[in-house]
């Protein structure tokens, strides 16, 4: 049996219901020998025990997570199960292609980078509407020596169709977590993800810390996956989401990031990210779910802009006050299931 030169470290994002086809779609679509650690935070007492099952029957390392875990605290989590030159992030609501693999192997090998992302899409149907083929990650500093973050996602919610030409494998500035290939030589660099990034910007994060650190990072359109968020959230997933994407973890993670690059706070380069992180918190609510439905999307829109992103922002930091959760403790870990040691190991 070939010997494995990539571990799948496979990670919640958002939700839990996407989880199992997904996972299943990894392991029916990677042809390439890969060992996997897949990190449970705290999922549905039905998901864990269907984890638990699949560890077992497909051989890979199954850690579980006794509270809900921040993006990067998942990630380093799996980091300490890696033994492979290269690791794969990929969210739990991504579905990959055929070849996926192989094809960001083969440019991590061909090229030397030390990341590579692969063709990203967005929702049903899969492989239809591109959601980032690489983009820009820089700094700039203005006339008034503010130093301000800039990023842009390439082909950004544009159709397939129409824009083949313009995809082919290249250098780029920015990945996204949804999936990416990392060599273990960014680590030994770099030191683990950096966990005060507690829900926004580990991408760029980690994409100006490879450049920063001589690195490279490169496109790879060969290799395509697809992120598929629900269309609704279950009862299942709505604790987890609206503390993934709540006020106090926002706000802690922008203010880490304006410290830690030594950007000017009040610039307005940094109002797109605030907005978007509220307004895809707003993708589960209730209210807005009802009022859509009744009187459609364009007096939706109108809600929001008179009031109702205020009022729902107050609600969330109401539920979920900054003095007690703009920090997070390490979780305590457990380790659910992990394959006999074979010198030979691959899934």
């Amino acid at each position: 049996m070939q010997q494995a030169r990539v571990t799948i470290a496979y990670v919640p994002r958002e939700v839990f219901s996407q989880t199992r086809e997904s996972l299943e779609t990894v392991l029916s679509n990677t042809e390439e020998p890969f060992e996997l650690v897949c990190v449970d935070g705290n999922s549905p007492p039905a998901l864990r025990t269907w984890l638990e099952g699949m560890a077992m029957d497909h051989e890979f390392t199954l850690l579980r997570a006794d509270r809900y875990l921040t993006p990067n605290q998942a990630r380093n989590i799996a980091l300490q199960h890696v033994n492979t030159p290269y690791v794969v992030f990929v969210d739990n609501d991504v579905i990959p292609s055929k070849g996926w693999l192989k094809a960001l192997l083969d440019c991590a090998d061909e090229t030397g980078a030390w990341a590579v992302a692969p063709l990203y899409f967005e929702h049903r149907p899969l492989e239809t509407k591109i959601h980032m083929a690489g983009g820009l990650c820089r700094f700039h500093t203005d006339k008034n020596g503010d130093r301000w973050y800039e990023e842009k996602h390439h082909l950004q919610h544009q159709p397939l169709a129409g824009n083949e030409d313009k995809l082919h494998r290249q250098e780029t500035e920015l990945i996204e977590f949804h999936t990416v290939l990392v060599s273990m030589t960014a680590f030994e660099h770099l030191g683990p993800l950096d966990e005060d990034l507690l829900n926004h910007s580990e991408h760029a994060d980690l994409s100006l810390s490879i450049r920063e650190a001589g690195g490279t990072v490169y496109l790879e359109p060969a290799a395509r996956i697809t992120y598929v968020p629900p269309r609704s959230l279950s009862d299942e997933d709505r604790e987890f989401f609206e503390l993934r994407w709540s006020e106090a973890w926002s706000r802690s993670s922008m203010d880490h990031f304006i410290r830690k690059w030594k950007l000017a706070p009040g610039h307005k380069s940094l109002r797109v990210g605030r907005w978007w992180l509220r307004h895809h918190r707003r993708y589960g609510s209730r209210v807005l779910a009802r009022v859509r439905k009744v009187f459609g999307p364009r007096f939706t829109h109108y809600a929001q802009q008179i009031g109702f992103a205020q009022v729902e922002a107050l609600w969330n930091r109401r539920k979920y006050p900054p003095s007690r959760f703009g920090k997070v403790s390490r979780p305590g870990i457990e380790l659910v299931y992990r394959p006999a040691p074979l010198a030979d190991h691959a899934v």
